[in-house]
């Protein structure tokens, strides 16, 4: 029988008691080094990709949490934070730059996602859309103005599968249409959270390549020329964890 003070069962995160404001990443090293930024930082748990962090930032209180690699696993880190507590999470990602002009580096703040996430299709109709809260764009462009950080806002794809397979992709279509970046979970968190009743929103890091170019046309199995571990790409990173702290901070100035 579960009792009311076990912890959840995917995450471990405590049934009660999260603050409501909560950066999401991919990579759990990611979410101890968003951790390092705050004051009184404390880890909560840390089961299997799930690591979860709490702490203030600037007056606020905050979750900082990681969800491992794609959205049928993230869902599941979202589903049990709000469980517990938070109402308003921005997802601090990183992603391959498909619209010319974004470079290594930039921001990119996510208006809606295409939902090619390998879950969502699964919970809801495919014609649901997945866009982000309306104030969650507004903040995350206000605190990067303020940072001078170089950003840009657009539609994203969110894809499930990282390398492309034996199936053609619609990366001309999506390039013609605009589409700024792709990566790997954001969709199922607008999903997510505007059916139920969360703020949510979105920043991305580039990383470098989009989906087509991860394949070396001599090794198909290689990720070619894609290297995430560069410094521009660190610099982004740490960038965008502030500014997704002070978009926190706003969202949570405005809800008092």
């Amino acid at each position: 029988m579960t009792s009311s003070t076990d912890p959840l069962p995917i995450t471990r995160v405590p049934r009660t008691g999260l603050p409501a404001q909560a950066v999401v990443v991919g990579d759990p090293g990611r979410a101890a080094a968003v951790a390092d930024l705050l004051s009184d930082a404390k880890e909560v748990s840390y089961h299997r990709e799930y690591r979860v962090f709490t702490g203030g930032w600037q007056g606020t209180e905050v979750v900082v949490a990681s969800h491992g690699v794609g959205a049928p696993g993230a869902i599941l880190l979202f589903q049990e934070l709000a469980e517990a507590g938070v109402t308003t999470i921005l997802r601090l990602g990183t992603a391959g730059a498909i619209r010319p002009g974004i470079r290594d580096g930039d921001l990119v703040i996510a208006d809606a996602a295409v939902r090619d996430d390998g879950v969502t299709q699964q919970l809801i109709p495919a014609e649901y859309p997945a866009f982000s809260a309306p104030e969650a764009v507004i903040a995350l462009q206000r605190a990067a103005r303020a940072a001078g950080a170089p950003y840009h806002r657009g539609v994203v794809w969110t894809r499930a599968a990282f390398q492309p397979g034996f199936l053609p992709l619609p990366g001309d279509a999506y390039t013609r249409a605009g589409i700024a970046a792709i990566e790997m979970e954001l969709s199922a968190l607008y999903v997510f959270a505007s059916t139920h009743g969360l703020t949510a929103g979105g920043a991305l890091v580039v990383d470098g390549a989009n989906a087509d170019e991860l394949v070396d046309a001599e090794d198909p199995l290689s990720t070619g020329a894609y290297d995430p571990h560069r410094d521009v790409v660190a610099e982004g990173v740490a960038r965008g964890a502030r500014i997704t702290l002070d978009a926190l901070r706003l969202l949570a100035s405005a809800e008092r």
